[in-house]
């Protein structure tokens, strides 16, 4: 009767985990299409039909193809590559309070960026295509230093100095990206400040074709890594007792998260909490499998951000929100009950 009801649960989270999913999909496809329609020039859903099959005006050629459609797939890759960065990062430090922007990762690929934007023109294409690897440079090197401050040899990773480290990090580099901007000249300041709040600056193709390689590769590695975390999250004895190679596993892995986490930085500016929010919300709707929880934190994040970006854009039309303050105030609060709820 045990194997049959082990059979039968098993079973069920499937079942759950494919609605759970598809769901998602759904929701991603919806916002999708009403994101295609906001915007400041709006366009009726007709009139999307008929200029995505090549029957509409110039004008709105140009509003869809070279303005609204980049900046809504940027929005949902972004999503994606943090929430996936953000579950792996809880996962490895088995701290559900892990995110690349908590951890300071989003803080070192900004870094690179400010940098970047001090020494080359922004709209400059070929340096453009170069941009995810210097962040993901940025986010490895403060990755790297967060990791060293918050291991002990006898004790291993503590959660809570993970937490702390990445703080004291982020605000470290914080600084000095402050103290770089002072000496831009006021464009180049006027785009870092903007970019700094987290908002979808790379609104166009060549930015796309930055990002879309990064995620195309890491996203079936770490998928296909889905049972090694699955383990690792057991602790690092039981893994290691199952014949887990543990820190190659981790190195793999942490350096995939940071990758991810640093190229959509690069293109998404400064955005944070959507890799806390998402594996949270994943890991409540599909359970801690890693087979489920990795897609669905994927889901979740384009879907969050793809509707942040949305609200960002009509709010306060004919102005723009940056998308990162629409997704700190949903953020912010929510962290601020994980803490609370961490300590009880």
């Amino acid at each position: 009767m045990e194997p049959l009801h082990f059979n039968s649960r098993e079973q069920r989270r499937k079942i759950r985990g494919i609605t759970v999913l598809s769901v998602f999909v759904l929701l991603i496809i919806i916002m999708f299409a009403i994101s295609m329609n906001t915007g400041y020039i709006r366009l009726s859903p007709l009139d999307v039909i008929r200029t995505l099959v090549g029957v509409g005006t110039e004008r709105q050629e140009v509003i869809l193809f070279d303005f609204r459609l980049p900046r809504i797939v940027i929005s949902v890759l972004v999503g994606v590559g943090l929430g996936v960065s953000g579950c792996i990062l809880q996962s490895l430090s088995r701290n559900g309070l892990a995110d690349p922007g908590i951890l300071g990762i989003n803080a070192g690929a900004g870094l690179m960026v400010v940098l970047f934007v001090a020494f080359f023109s922004t709209n400059a294409k070929a340096p453009v295509l170069f941009l995810p690897f210097l962040a993901l440079v940025g986010a490895g090197l403060s990755a790297a230093l967060v990791y060293t401050l918050a291991y002990k040899r006898n004790e291993g990773l503590s959660p809570t100095r993970l937490v702390l480290s990445g703080v004291a990090v982020t605000a470290g580099i914080s600084a000095a990206m402050i103290v770089l901007t002072l000496k831009l000249d006021p464009q180049n300041y006027q785009f870092v400040t903007v970019w700094l709040v987290g908002r979808i600056w790379g609104a166009n193709w060549t930015f796309v074709l930055a990002l879309l390689p990064w995620l195309l590769l890491l996203l079936p590695y770490v998928f296909y890594k889905a049972k090694v975390l699955d383990v690792l999250n057991l602790g690092e004895q039981i893994a290691t007792g199952l014949g887990t190679a543990v820190e190659k596993e981790r190195l793999g892995l942490l350096v995939a998260s940071v990758a991810l986490a640093g190229s959509c930085v690069a293109v998404g500016g400064g955005i944070g909490f959507v890799g806390l929010i998402g594996p949270h919300l994943a890991r409540r709707l599909v359970g801690p499998q890693h087979e489920f929880l990795l897609p669905a934190s994927a889901l979740i994040g384009g879907f969050l951000l793809i509707a942040a970006d949305t609200l960002a854009r009509w709010i306060m039309q004919p102005y723009e929100i940056p998308t990162g303050i629409v997704v700190a105030v949903i953020g912010a609060p929510y962290f601020l009950y994980l803490l609370a709820k961490s300590q009880t």
